[in-house]
This record gives C-alpha cells, sequence and structure tokens, in this order.
C-alpha cells in the first residue's frame, strides 16, 4: 500500500506506549494496531486530530505517501 503509517515513530518520539495514546485519544488498542500497522483502509478526521493533538504533530508526521 502507497500509504505507510509511522504512528509508532511519533510515539517513540514522544516516548508514548501504546495503551497511553489509546487512552489519551479514546480509542482500543486494537483499532490503533491496526492503523499503526497499516492495516487500516480509513481513518476518521476526528480521529487523527485527536492522535495529532496528543502526539504534538502534523498529519504529514504520521501519513506518508510512497509511490511504488
Amino acid at each position: 500500500m502507497p500509504i505507510v503509517v509511522n504512528i509508532d515513530v511519533m510515539m517513540a518520539r514522544r516516548k508514548m506506549s501504546l495503551t497511553e495514546l489509546s487512552e489519551k485519544v479514546g480509542i482500543t488498542i486494537a483499532n490503533l494496531s491496526v492503523l499503526k500497522t497499516g492495516k487500516a483502509k480509513a481513518i476518521r478526521f476526528s480521529t487523527l486530530e485527536a492522535i495529532c493533538q496528543v502526539l504534538d504533530c502534523q498529519p504529514g508526521d504520521i501519513l506518508e505517501f510512497v509511490a511504488e
């Protein structure tokens, strides 16, 4: 898939666990894992906004387009 999700990179920079991010964003660890592994087919803007607020980053820090 040409869209790469870099949540794990931003979490590492912020020294935040998946559990902590899940609690602060308000979504399940399972859903965050699906997103983190790139298996998600979509993400709501409200979820993306919440993740960006918690990780203090921009959407482009999390989502990356890689041409195949």
